[in-house]
C-alpha cells in the first residue's frame, strides 16, 4: 500500500519542512508548528506516527565530518552466515557507524565509520575483528567527497 494514501496536507507540509528546513533552535518543532499553523505537540504527535508507520525512519542532521575535524571511512568486512547477527551486533555497538547494511556480495556487510581520527578507526575495526573472529574488514577511505542533498517532493 502506498503509504502517501495515508497522509493528510498538514502531515505533507510537516515532511517538506523537516527534510531540510528543520530551524536551528531551541525549540525546532514548535517553530514548524508556528510557521503551519500548528502547536507543537500537534507537530511532534504527527512525527511521531509517521515514524511508527515508517513513513520516517529518522530525523537527524547531517554534517560534513571532515569540516568538524572527523575522519570516516567506509567499511566492507566478507562475514560468513553463522557469524553475521553478532558481527553486525559488533559494529552497531560504536557511536561512530552511521550505517549498516547487508550486500548480496563476497564482501556482505559495508558499513560507515566516523572517529576522531584514521588512527581510532582502525583501533576500532582491530578490536571488531578480534571480538567477531571476522578479520575480512576493509577500510575504503574517500580520496574526495561528494555529498548529494535529496528533498523529496512531496
Amino acid at each position: 500500500m502506498n503509504q502517501e494514501n495515508h497522509l493528510d496536507d498538514k502531515d505533507k507540509a510537516i515532511l517538506r519542512l523537516v527534510q531540510s528546513q528543520l530551524p536551528i533552535a531551541e525549540r525546532p518543532f514548535a517553530e514548524m508548528g508556528e510557521e503551519l499553523g500548528l502547536s507543537e505537540e500537534e507537530v511532534l504527535t504527527r512525527l511521531a506516527a509517521m515514524k511508527k508507520s515508517g513513513v520516517i525512519r529518522r530525523i537527524g542532521g547531517n554534517f560534513n565530518s571532515r569540516d568538524l575535524g572527523f575522519a570516516s571511512t567506509l567499511c566492507a568486512a566478507r562475514v560468513p552466515e553463522e557469524k553475521f547477527d553478532a558481527f553486525v551486533a559488533a559494529v552497531n555497538a560504536y557511536h561512530g557507524v552511521t550505517h549498516n547494511y547487508r550486500r548480496e556480495h563476497e564482501y556482505n556487510v559495508w558499513f560507515t565509520f566516523i572517529a576522531e581520527s584514521m588512527e581510532k578507526i582502525e583501533e576500532n575495526l582491530a578490536a571488531i575483528a578480534t571480538r567477531t573472529g571476522i578479520d575480512k574488514i576493509c577500510s575504503l577511505p574517500a580520496v574526495e567527497m561528494y555529498k548529494i542533498k535529496v528533498d523529496f517532493p512531496i
